[in-house]
């Protein structure tokens, strides 16, 4: 067998050496790899966020990780730190998601004023009712508070010596003015009219019901009892005599609120107190239904500002027939503001996802950007641009949640590429 020469074993052994040391570097300087291998990756279909280079399930919600094996390529790539990227469609993909889109136009816009306020009797519509003589109570037909009476509707009837006598005298007088007017002298007949009239101013005074004074007339005969009677529908709110009870000249015996109309008392801040005034048109609503709005105007500005609050109170008269508005209910109230011009995009095109709001703007045909946009008042399926968009732009108003997750699915592989060939970047 023949042995190398010392010399020729020394350099195999360096050409060995020389191609331990560069084999792991011969993929880097030869063709490129196969982009869809280096794409492969596994995504959630609910957090496409959530990408790995290998099966599993998401840590978020479990799902099992789908594969895509090719990582969609986009002619605008994100930023780094990016989580949504520009999405392209074809007029197949267009269609099947049924993607439909808008343009942000210039429209009349108002900024309303918003305030809570609740609902309280109308005190012009809060009637007292005083014991006008005294005497002892022998009949309470308005038993309770919150007793719902009709007008003219009896609600006690009180026993007065004092009120018996006076119908008494009053009897006497009459039956006195009978005789003298029969009587030749004028100074008789007219002193026995006289008579008549001052029995009959003196009953009165007790404020009698109407027809009562008559009654006795006519009858000829006193009515042992007076009736209270109710000068108004309403309520019952306060009962301060009890069957039984002697009353006395100026005591308060009932108190009767009447509900077909209330106010609504309302408080807005200082800072919108020049906006606020008589004549304001509103819209309100209880607050548990808010089907129940009603337009309103400001009937009343109160003169002064809380000064623990810091708020103006305001006041609506507002008509309520069916005696559903019920002192003590919360209200919606939205004042109308002075019209001006605003950038509005349907409502649907806003996209909130929680810490800013998108639009997706058909920047070229069929190719969407994602874009943060600032928002301003939202209603009646309209919403107020305030930054982001121009006039004439168009944005995707249908199938945003779709556009979503393609961008961010885009947007996620566009992060993963660059580490995916960091390694071979350091050794160029």
């Amino acid at each position: 067998m023949n042995r190398l020469h010392p010399a020729w074993r020394r350099s195999l052994f360096a050409v060995f050496a020389c191609v331990l040391v560069l084999l792991p570097f011969a993929g880097c300087g030869g063709a490129p790899a196969d982009p869809a291998a280096e794409a492969e990756v596994w995504y959630c279909p609910m957090h496409p966020d959530y990408v790995s280079d290998r099966p599993g399930s998401c840590p978020i919600c479990h799902m099992d990780l789908v594969r895509r094996e090719t990582a969609p390529v986009d002619a605008r790539p994100p930023a780094t730190g990016a989580t949504h990227a520009t999405v392209d469609l074809d007029a197949a993909a267009r269609a099947l998601v049924g993607v439909e889109t808008a343009a942000a136009a210039l429209e009349p816009w108002s900024d309303p004023l918003r305030a809570s306020g609740n609902v309280v009797a109308d005190e012009r519509r809060t009637v007292r009712i005083e014991a006008r003589f005294g005497g002892w109570i022998e009949q309470l037909q308005a038993d309770y508070t919150g007793r719902y009476v009709r007008r003219g509707e009896t609600m006690a009837e009180v026993f007065s010596p004092e009120l018996l006598a006076a119908q008494q005298e009053f009897l006497l007088a009459r039956d006195l003015g009978r005789r003298f007017v029969g009587s030749a002298l004028p100074e008789v007949r007219r002193s026995g009219e006289d008579l008549v009239a001052a029995a009959r101013r003196r009953l009165e005074t007790f404020a009698l019901p109407p027809g009562f004074i008559d009654g006795v007339a006519e009858s000829g005969v006193p009515r042992r009892t007076v009736p209270v009677v109710a000068p108004t529908a309403g309520f019952v709110t306060e009962k301060g005599v009890f069957a039984g009870q002697q009353v006395v000249p100026g005591q308060e015996m009932f108190r009767l609120v009447d509900l077909s109309s209330v106010w609504v008392e309302a408080n807005f801040y200082e800072a919108d107190a020049v906006r606020v005034s008589t004549g304001d048109a509103a819209h309100l609503s209880l607050a548990y239904a808010p089907e129940s709005g009603r337009a309103g105007l400001v009937s009343y500005v109160y003169p002064e500002i809380d000064a623990t609050t810091r708020t103006l109170r305001v006041r609506f008269d507002i008509p309520n027939p069916e005696l559903d508005w019920k002192p003590g209910m919360f209200v919606d109230i939205e004042l109308a503001g002075q019209p001006r011009e605003a950038l509005v995009v349907p409502d649907a095109a806003v996209l909130d996802t929680g810490e800013r709001r998108l639009v997706f703007v058909e920047v070229e045909p069929d190719r969407f950007e994602p874009r943060e946009v600032g928002v301003g008042e939202r209603r009646g399926g309209r919403a107020e641009i305030l930054s982001g968009l121009a006039t004439g732009e168009r944005v995707a108003t249908r199938a945003n949640f779709l556009l979503d997750s393609e961008s961010r699915l885009r947007a996620a592989f566009a992060r993963r590429a660059p580490a995916a060939g960091a390694g071979h970047e350091e050794h160029r």
